[in-house]
């Protein structure tokens, strides 16, 4: 995982998976078992953070500046001490407190089992055996914004698909998610059940984005758009055009200026005119990914598939 303390991050992430403890047994969500189910659901969603203030979670804004990633582990002895804080309200007397102690390892068992079962797929089996570190980033990016339904995909091998790749619920490498959530238009909270290798975020795929590559230089604003070929929709391998915006509106396109700008390349079509679809295939632009991570280079079977056999290569370079 990419982080500048990656090294102290890991020494930490083995600490933590030292205090790891044993599951409970098997029980169901609206069971009452060490205490109350409505308790217990209540305790799982406090160990995710929820409620908690963002303040405890960021202690300054320059922590997390605009356009940036923080990854984290989540250390289990902050989230016990929170739940012995939520617990200690109801006790009054000694014997309250005795009676809580007596019962904490069976509840802090519950809670380790059910947190791992959040967000589980309906009619998923219940997950069990030993609970292990919970890692998670914060996000602020005008991205997280831009994009509210932004996918996040956490692995712990690098995929070998490309960007066309679907990666399902129960596909084995991936992790699974235990919380995703806007803490502010342009804040994102993810928490996983694991240690992930490779994060992929992306924008949503049921929807069909338009646009440019821009780039923004304080008040100034600019932008590019590469021309795509009218007959088989792809990119021509020239130099990017730069798109004209209107006078006196950084952020307005000057259609008809572009439209003359794409007509100088006679693949588009443009020199023809185009109509409404065509425009929109020439500034439609395909879901965005970014991966983070330890992204490995693939094995050169799965890149270069050799389709001559060596013998008659060298049988033809003996003719020559």
């Amino acid at each position: 995982m990419i982080n500048k303390n990656q090294d102290i991050l890991e020494n930490l992430g083995q600490e933590l998976e030292k205090t790891a403890r044993a599951p409970l047994s098997e029980f169901r969500i609206d069971q009452n078992t060490a205490m109350p189910a409505e308790l217990r659901n209540w305790l799982v969603s406090l160990r995710l953070l929820n409620g908690v203030p963002f303040a405890n979670l960021v202690a300054d804004s320059e922590l997390l500046p605009q356009e940036s990633i923080r990854w984290f582990y989540m250390d289990r002895r902050w989230t016990d001490a929170l739940v012995q804080g939520a617990l200690s309200v109801g006790t009054v007397n000694s014997d309250d407190r005795i009676q809580l102690d007596a019962q904490y390892n069976a509840i802090r068992a519950e809670l380790d089992t059910e947190e791992r079962n959040v967000r589980r797929r309906t009619l998923a089996p219940r997950l069990t055996g030993q609970t292990g570190p919970i890692t998670g980033f914060l996000l602020r990016s005008a991205a997280v914004s831009g994009w509210p339904g932004m996918h996040v995909r956490a692995f712990d091998v690098d995929p070998e698909e490309g960007d066309e790749a679907r990666f399902e619920e129960d596909d084995p490498r991936r992790i699974r998610l235990l919380r995703l959530e806007r803490l502010a238009p342009a804040v994102l909270l993810c928490l996983f059940d694991g240690v992930p290798k490779v994060v992929h975020l992306e924008e949503p795929r049921q929807g069909v984005q338009f646009g440019f590559k821009h780039e923004d230089n304080g008040n100034q604003r600019s932008a590019t758009l590469t021309p795509r070929r009218k007959s088989d929709f792809s990119y021509l391998d020239v130099e990017d055009i730069d798109v004209p915006f209107r006078v006196g509106s950084s952020g307005v396109v000057d259609i008809r200026r572009l439209s003359a700008a794409l007509a100088e390349h006679d693949e588009t079509g443009a020199g023809d005119g185009l109509d409404s679809a065509e425009y929109a295939l020439q500034l439609i632009r395909f879901p965005w990914r970014q991966v983070f991570g330890e992204v490995q280079v693939p094995p050169i079977s799965a890149m270069f598939r050799a389709t001559v056999a060596y013998e008659p290569m060298v049988n033809a370079t003996f003719k020559l």
